[in-house]
């Protein structure tokens, strides 16, 4: 006996195979950078890395206080530099003013070194004064800092000016005695200026 195929069964829309999907040109390839930017907080973590190492180096004593001509003259070697002159309009040139601080204190004084020399009472002392405080990236004439707490006491009415070019840069600063962080400051520049201290 012969049996008929079976009819066709019509389907419904959930059972339907799946009409293939159309395709559409693959993307055109990107060329991959070799070396991505640093990004901002990379670039920050190293700055943060590199002072903490610096100061932790500092901390245990490995790392001594230079002063900013040997970095200028690292890439230049020494017997390429010029020698000093005597010439008087060279080397560091200061002003100093001082007012009001009474005892034959008070006056305008020149003050020149490298080479030493000037009206300054005492300017061999004065210059060795500002060579020991003058680091790379410290400023001996900088102002004490906003926001600084100081002590309410009174080192008297005295007030100094100096001007003139120190390392190479300008000075313009004022000193006065009218806290103790004002005091401190002046007190750390003497001889160039007076000591009021006694």
């Amino acid at each position: 006996m012969l049996q008929s195929p079976p009819a066709a069964r019509p389907t419904s829309p959930a059972h339907a195979p799946a009409a293939p999907l159309p395709t559409s040109p693959a993307p055109a390839a990107r060329p991959i950078p070799l070396a991505a930017p640093p990004s901002r907080s990379a670039a920050l973590s190293r700055l943060f890395l590199g002072a903490a190492t610096s100061l932790a180096a500092a901390a245990a004593g490995t790392l001594a206080p230079v002063a900013p001509d040997a970095y200028a003259a690292e890439a230049v070697s020494r017997a390429s530099l010029p020698l000093p002159t005597s010439d008087p309009g060279s080397g560091d040139r200061l002003t100093v003013t001082v007012r009001e601080a009474g005892g034959g204190a008070d006056g305008t004084f020149e003050l020149r070194c490298h080479p030493q020399g000037g009206s300054h009472p005492d300017a061999r002392e004065a210059c060795g004064r500002l060579d020991r405080r003058t680091t790379w990236g410290a400023d001996p004439f900088a102002p004490v800092r906003s926001g600084t707490v100081c002590t309410m006491q009174y080192g008297g009415p005295a007030i100094a000016y100096v001007t003139g070019t120190w390392a190479g840069r300008p000075v313009d600063a004022r000193f006065d005695r009218g806290n103790g962080c004002e005091i401190a400051r002046w007190d750390a520049l003497v001889p160039v200026l007076p000591d009021l201290s006694a």
